[in-house]
């Protein structure tokens, strides 16, 4: 067998375990929702759903890998030398290899220690979990593949072969653990505190090191979990200790939902569903002065709102509602894509925002390790988003209106007979969003059921119904959507283990006091918060910043006696703004490319529009009546 068809083989079979576990996923929480009125419940539904997350979650980052798709900050972009920017990306693969290698001997000695005893049924808990050191293997072996440096001929195999090396002796502790237990023989003691010694010696370089390999365009979810490795053998933590965090966040059933709506999100975007909605809105609000204004930024919303990539939707999107608003309505270049630039983000604070489930969730997390009683649900965090939200909508649209008639766009005239048409084409994709919030919010479905039935609504809607997709495409949506889930899940299982050393650390309390002591003035914190995140937008994405950053930023809320719910929106709405703040706004960049523009042009053309989202973000910040009341109302 030829190692091409060999390669070939082992690709199909990755897709099929990800892509069936995904459909699993979607399947049986559908059928428990459809069962429950008749009292019948599937045995070991739940337990069963959680452990093919943690399977769907692992086998999406190996096919991510595989498709050189993991989130990373990625400065070199602005490197034209061909050759140095390929010595970058070797050196990022090296780095890479070497810290996934300890994770695959780290995860050995959890599956065989920390999973003892433990099972699903009649199922071991170890089987899932082989999928963990399956995973770390063939992750650093194609990291070390793709770190080859061509001009070395033939010792170009030394360098990744040697990061395996460093890899597997930095995972000493895991391996001799693995060999003899607790009982380690004498002579290796010594050279095991040395190991642990030097780690604490060596954590703050170290950790440096990776920051600095981050922003050369190692991917962020190896950087947190470089540096959590890192941390943890630094305070004399067992091997254990991050594949557990890792295993937890994996198996945490508040976040199931983040898969199976990112695949919503992508059933929709590859279908036609963009133009039918475009074709719905225009007919109900062309009529009125920017009327296809509030139809831009109502479908962008929605779109994010599913897909939690608001990057997606200026992809997806960005072409068809550039052709009306510019070529048929008359709108000015800059207007228009800055108008598409800065609309892709506002569905972060909508149902069911993917942002909004991920902070809800680990805020209660952080506040359960400080010993705070917390009685938040996602539902409380949805809640608190919604008002901002609709300001953000709504300052938008005001703006855009008021440009509308400063440059006198034509208004085209209402015609009843379109406008029934254009809803009856696109009534699925508009009732998709109520049906799924009622469903939720009446307590009808759980949010992981929600999730589960968008992603069968929308297989129905835009396959057999609408027949957008065909059979044979289905692949083809899961190809997309896998590398985002693959990207964002991996960042989670690593931040998790991250989060867990931050706070052992007992680093946030003591940020804290220093804070109080340095800072009074509760403004004054929110101020320099909201600066730093903007800041923070800027150079990193939305989910690695909730889950490294967040648990910082919860203790200080808890010292200046600020909600969490308000702070958690607070949070959201600034790295909103951030992906558009230059110089390295990320949806900057993704417009760009989709409109074939300069970066600096596009810079210059959302600049009207991040003075307005600031102007809202100051509001949120400073009334925390916004986020707040409806969560109390309805508490």
């Amino acid at each position: 067998m030829s190692k091409l068809s060999a390669g070939r083989i082992a690709g199909a079979v990755e897709k099929g375990i990800c892509y069936g576990v995904l459909i699993l996923m979607a399947l049986l929480p559908t059928a428990d929702a459809l069962l429950r009125p008749f009292n019948i419940a599937i045995p070991l539904s739940r337990p069963l759903l959680i452990h093919l997350f943690l399977v769907a979650g692992l086998f999406a980052a190996m096919l991510t890998t595989r498709a050189k798709d993991h989130i990373s900050i990625a400065i070199t972009q602005y490197i034209k030398n061909e050759r140095v920017k390929n010595t970058i990306s070797g050196i990022t693969g090296l780095i890479s290899a070497l810290v996934v290698t300890v994770l695959f001997w780290d995860s050995l000695s959890f599956i065989k220690y920390s999973l003892a005893g433990r099972t699903m049924g009649i199922i071991p808990d170890s089987v899932f979990a082989l999928a963990m050191p399956i995973a770390y293997g063939v992750i650093a072996v194609r990291f070390a593949i793709g770190s080859r440096f061509d001009r070395f001929g033939r010792i170009q195999w030394i360098l990744p072969v040697l990061a395996i090396v460093i890899g597997t002796a930095a995972a000493i502790p895991a391996i001799t653990k693995l060999i003899w237990g607790f009982d380690l023989p004498e002579a290796f003691i010594a050279p095991m505190n040395f190991l642990y010694d030097a780690a604490y010696y060596a954590k703050l370089p170290i950790i440096l090191i990776l920051i600095a390999a981050a922003l050369i365009g190692t991917p962020v979810f190896v950087i947190i979990a470089g540096i959590a490795l890192v941390m943890l053998q630094a305070a004399g933590g067992e091997p254990d200790a991050a594949p557990i965090q890792i295993f937890s966040a994996l198996t945490n059933s508040e976040i199931i939902a983040i898969p199976l709506f990112t695949l919503t999100g992508f059933f929709l975007s590859e279908s036609k569903a963009g133009e039918r909605l475009v074709a719905a809105f225009r007919s109900l609000f062309s009529w009125i002065p920017g009327g296809m204004i509030i139809a831009t930024v109502v479908i962008c919303a929605f779109f994010t709102s599913f897909t939690g990539a608001s990057g997606v939707t200026i992809l997806a999107l960005g072409g068809i509602l550039y052709t009306i608003l510019k070529e048929k309505l008359g709108y000015a270049e800059k207007f228009s894509i800055g108008l598409l630039t800065s609309a892709g983000c506002i569905g972060l604070l909508f149902p069911p925002s993917l942002p909004i489930i991920l902070v809800g969730s680990t805020t209660n997390s952080i506040l359960y390790f400080m010993g705070v009683t917390a009685n938040y649900t996602i539902i409380d965090f949805f809640l608190g988003a919604i008002f901002p939200g609709l300001i953000l909508v709504v300052a938008m649209i005001i703006f855009g209106i008021v440009a509308s008639v400063k440059v006198k766009i034509p208004v085209e005239p209402f015609k009843a007979k379109e406008a029934g048409a254009a809803l009856k084409g696109s009534a699925l994709e508009i009732l998709l969003p109520v049906f799924l919030i009622a469903g939720y919010f009446s307590g009808t479905l759980s949010l992981v059921e929600v999730s589960a039935v968008s992603v069968i609504y929308a297989f129905i809607a835009e396959v057999l119904i609408y027949r957008d997709i065909k059979f044979k495409d289905i692949s083809k949506v899961f190809l997309k959507a896998v590398p985002i889930i693959g990207g964002i899940l991996a960042i989670l299982a690593m931040a998790k283990a991250l989060s867990y050393a931050i706070i052992d650390s007992q680093l946030p309390e003591q940020f804290a006091t220093w804070m109080q002591h340095t800072i009074e003035s509760k403004y004054l914190f929110l101020l320099i918060l909201n600066l730093a995140l903007l800041a923070l937008g800027c150079v990193m994405d939305i989910f690695s910043a909730i889950l490294v950053i967040l648990p910082l930023i919860v203790p200080l809320g808890q010292v200046y006696g600020i909600n969490p719910v308000h702070l958690g929106i607070i949070f959201i709405i600034n790295l909103e703004v951030g992906f558009l703040t230059p110089p390295v706004g990320i949806n900057l960049f993704l417009s760009s490319y989709r409109f074939k523009r300069p970066f600096t042009e596009i810079c210059r053309f959302v600049l009207p529009f991040i003075a307005v989202q600031l102007a809202v973000v100051f509001l949120v910040t400073y009334v925390p009546w916004l986020s707040s009341f409806l969560p109390s109302l309805f508490k």
